[in-house]
């Protein structure tokens, strides 16, 4: 089976949202946040607005320019396991390298400016309920899970929560392992009985 290759037209649009999301954060993290304007962001990156406007629906997705792929990692670590493999694990390793990336190098800067800006927060919030809710419908999906709806919607909330309470801990490893044994812990309790 051959692996797809990315045509010319599909690694110049990646370029030009990388360009325009890297434009934007840099804007942001000098001048602060509601001191930038979207044609701030746009002539910096010397693109058009409208250009801007179609990678990213608006300011506050450019600062959260990894949405749809974290999304994106999160359902595929309940489709793309094993047939045998565990469940919660895969979502724990899934999880942690998120928040790995997450408080790399560089990180906490974007994360002060989130904290400062209500209009970040709700956009966070708003986000992570979209990630729960996709997340949530992979696993109700999933014919290998007996659970019910509202327990799947539930660990989905657990699982995403676990995210930005372990990026938030001192320790985030030892915040993962704490979390993810409650998440392990509530999820055999929704299996049913055999």
């Amino acid at each position: 089976m051959t692996v797809p290759t990315t045509g010319r037209r599909e690694r110049k649009k990646a370029a030009t949202r990388q360009k325009i999301a890297d434009t934007a954060l840099r804007l942001f993290l000098e001048r602060g946040y509601d001191a930038v304007g979207i044609r701030d962001v746009a002539a910096e990156a010397d693109v058009a607005v409208t250009t801007l406007f179609s990678h990213f629906a608006s300011k506050e997705a450019l600062v959260f320019e990894q949405d749809e792929d974290f999304e994106q990692r999160l359902t595929q670590a309940v489709v793309g396991r094993g047939p045998r493999e565990p469940l919660i694990p895969a979502l724990r390793r899934e999880i942690q390298a998120m928040v790995r990336h997450c408080t790399g190098d560089g990180a906490a800067p974007v994360y002060r400016m989130i904290d400062a800006s209500r209009a970040l927060r709700e956009y966070e919030e708003s986000m992570r309920l979209r990630h729960a809710e996709s997340l949530a419908r992979a696993l109700v999906a999933d014919p290998d899970l007996a659970q019910s709806a509202t327990a799947c919607r539930t660990i989905a909330r657990f699982v995403v929560d676990a995210y930005a309470l372990a990026r938030e801990a001192a320790d985030p490893d030892a915040a993962l392992d704490e979390i993810f044994q409650m998440i392990e812990a509530a999820w055999e309790v929704t299996r049913p009985s055999r």
